[in-house]
């Protein structure tokens, strides 16, 4: 495979790109706008709702109109950047947006209306000047995604491998069943690594994710341009997908047709939410059933909690990672994108220096 030997030739990231702050401010301006995001379910909005929510630092509103597909727009006036709507779960009936501050008025296209005494504007004024902000966004498969950036990579790009492998499964209508954040004293790349770390899963997993995807002599890896896959035969029959995407993002699959979707979300130089999703096919799956499936994930990302909470103290101490297993190979390869896409000099050296620094205010 040549995508994947070209890709493992760099070795591990340097480690102090794991702990500067200046890779913070660079991880959320540059790296997050190159690829989409899997905001919401759409069976959390519905043709004529509005959903108001929170993608990393920004407020996002997504609207449904009653013809046409859903839109995303920055929830932010464009008079005097009041938000329109308050953060929600779930989609909310709404044939109009109106700003709480000063009353403009939009449709769910993000197109102005009406703005209150539109005649006493110190300036001409003229509506179309003033439309909401719009970003891309697009349905594929259960979720609702959005670019934050206009120069996103293609969406179809970013899920080859979804698309290849699981397109049945994606295909289904699903159910949101449940969704859990929590915050994890790690950098989102440790956190990152570490799910795509298939050398550590049995050692440190033996009663909980090793019996999902048994035994390492099974394990097939295969890859795409920005993807990567883990393949491994279920226990009850058929195969479980173990997907890394980026920016931060991991898919599970079930034969059964359940999905897991995992985030690891950046808080801090230090810190980061991971954000998990569960669906499944419609009335499927039990309320207990759902809990118990919950309860069984989260034992094995607590596991992983101590794994990359330690981690990350080691890192912040100036650590540098050993060599590379062959087992680790998903981590080098999603490290490979992240490379091609960082300014200056350390994207081929280890050394920490001011150039480098400087390179990721540009």
């Amino acid at each position: 495979m040549l995508i994947q030997e070209s890709r493992n030739r760099t070795g591990f990231l340097p480690g102090w790109l794991y702990d500067a702050a200046e890779m913070h401010h660079w991880d959320l301006r540059h790296y997050a706008q190159h690829f989409w995001h899997p905001l919401v379910a759409t069976s959390a909005l519905q043709p004529g709702e509005t959903l108001a929510v929170m993608l990393l630092d920004h407020p996002i509103l997504l609207t449904w109109p009653q013809r046409g597909e859903p839109r995303a727009f920055l929830n932010r006036c464009p008079h005097r950047g009041v938000a329109f709507q308050t953060v929600g779960t779930s989609g909310s009936p709404c044939r109009r947006l109106i700003c709480p501050y000063h009353g403009w008025t939009y449709n769910l296209q993000g197109e102005l209306q009406a703005a209150a005494r539109e005649q006493d504007f110190l300036e001409p004024f003229h509506r179309e000047d003033w439309s909401l902000s719009a970003l891309l966004c697009r349905i594929d498969g259960p979720l609702i995604w959005v670019a934050l950036g206009p120069d996103a990579i293609p969406l179809n790009e970013q899920l080859e491998l979804i698309h290849r492998e699981t397109a049945e499964i994606w295909r289904e209508p699903l159910q949101q069943l449940r969704r859990t954040r929590r915050s994890l004293a790690c950098n989102w790349k440790i956190a990152h690594d570490n799910t795509l770390d298939d050398y550590h899963v049995a050692i440190a997993h033996p009663t909980t994710l090793h019996r999902e995807q048994g035994p390492v002599r099974d394990y097939v890896h295969r890859f795409s341009r920005f993807d990567n896959l883990l393949v491994t035969p279920h226990p009850s029959g058929g195969c479980f997908h173990t997907f890394g995407l980026p920016p931060w993002t991991h898919l599970l699959t079930w034969p059964d047709g359940r999905l897991a979707l995992l985030e690891f979300l950046p808080e801090s130089p230090d810190s980061t939410t991971m954000q998990l999703r569960l669906l499944a096919p419609k009335q499927t799956v039990t309320d207990s059933e759902a809990e118990r499936w919950l309860k069984e994930l989260i034992t094995f990302l607590e596991e992983d909690r101590q794994l990359v909470e330690s981690s990350q103290r080691s890192y912040a101490s100036g650590f540098h990672p050993g060599p590379a297993h062959k087992l680790e190979q998903r981590i080098l390869h999603w490290q490979a994108v992240y490379r091609e896409l960082l300014p200056g000099p350390q994207a081929s050296n280890d050394e920490r220096s001011q150039a480098a620094i400087d390179a990721f205010g540009s």
